[in-house]
């Protein structure tokens, strides 16, 4: 062997007893990831948490699997699965896990546990809630929709809403606060309809109710219910009525990119980035940054820090102005300039900021 070879041969050693090093710095080497009712190929939040983790694990080099829960009585079985098979991390998904989420973090606590929509405190130090500010995403939608229908001379908007958890609420209060902004001589029941429903997965129920507020004469309609949600503004959208959507950019899932009926009528989507919490809390994990894993606690994503906000408008032919307006009024949200008179935790309205009033523009 020449010398140069043997040089070699002992860089390739070390590179070779390095790159172990780099994905396991973390103390975890798998995840295992239970939806809420849904699948993980649900348009919504199910698909934005299990894509995150698909994500994350490509990244870190970790095992994943996932679980796709059928019924609210198999959420505590459906963690027991991820736990008897050894795996380090269980993700859950959605408020009404969170008492099967957190027994298990306290009867395992070798196991960490990452609830999205749930929240902590003083909680099991391995499991962390993650967040997030719906009520920013859904004020800006509100404004949005109040915009719309004031180019089209409408009066009237609406929303279909999922189960009346606190995640739903912020979504449902921030969008009626926020066409109240811009139209502050409106009125909720009268100018802004709503309903929520009894499930996230009731497709007909979400389909019905949408049926109801056209025949009301909504102009923009809101979904936010998973796929709920997503069939009221498939329904709507299919009669020529602007819908928005919720979670991710539904024009890319529920509407396939253009290729389903309607798809000219979805003029955004009030996003959560579901996918970016779930990956954050991996990564923290993977890399053993346990400072950037709040056990216990919350990790929070809001609109200045880019975890909500507003899909693009797509195919939709919504005019630039309004455009401008909405990113106009987004940035004072971001700059702290705007509260959107909800409260972050619970989803019900909280003492409006007096000094929150709609500016010339946006009453015009």
């Amino acid at each position: 062997m020449t010398k140069k070879s043997l040089i070699l041969l002992v860089l390739f050693a070390l590179i070779v007893s390095v790159v172990p090093l780099v994905s396991a710095q973390g103390d975890i080497e798998s995840v295992c990831l239970v939806t809420d009712l849904g699948r993980v190929n649900d348009g919504t939040f199910n698909q934005f948490a299990h894509e995150g983790a698909v994500d994350a694990t490509d990244d870190f080099d970790l095992d994943y699997d996932f679980i796709e829960t059928e019924s609210e009585v198999d959420y505590e079985a459906n963690i027991q699965t991820c736990v008897d098979e050894g795996f380090d991390v269980v993700v859950s998904i959605g408020f009404l896990i969170q008492d099967a989420t957190m027994a298990a973090a306290e009867a395992n606590p070798d196991v960490y546990f990452i609830g999205i929509d749930q929240f902590l405190v003083d909680g099991p130090s391995n499991m962390v809630g993650v967040q997030f500010r719906e009520d920013q995403s859904g004020f800006m939608a509100g404004v949005l929709a109040a915009l719309v229908a004031n180019a089209n001379d409408e009066e009237v908007i609406a929303g279909v809403y999922g189960i009346d958890v606190p995640a739903v609420k912020r979504f449902r209060n921030g969008y009626e606060q926020g066409a109240l902004f811009v139209n502050p001589d409106w009125e909720v029941g009268t100018n802004i309809l709503g309903a929520y429903a009894d499930s996230f997965v009731d497709q007909a129920q979400g389909i019905s109710l949408a049926q109801q507020f056209i025949g009301e004469g909504s102009a923009v309609i809101f979904g936010a219910g998973g796929p709920l949600g997503s069939a009221a503004i498939a329904e709507a959208a299919s009669q020529g009525i602007y819908v928005i959507g919720v979670d991710q950019d539904e024009f890319v899932t529920t509407f396939s990119n253009g290729d389903v009926d309607g798809s000219e009528f979805i003029i955004s989507s009030a996003q959560k980035r579901v996918d970016q919490g779930v990956y954050d809390m991996i990564a923290a994990l993977a890399e053993g940054d346990m400072d950037s894993f709040p056990g216990g606690n919350n990790y929070l994503l809001d609109a200045a820090g880019g975890g909500v906000g507003l899909a693009d408008s797509h195919d939709s032919d919504i005019d630039d102005a309004i455009w401008e307006e909405v990113d106009a009024i987004f940035e004072m949200i971001v700059d702290g300039d705007i509260d959107t008179g909800v409260d972050p935790v619970s989803g019900d309205l909280a003492e409006m900021d007096p000094e929150m009033e709609a500016t010339e523009e946006s009453g015009d």
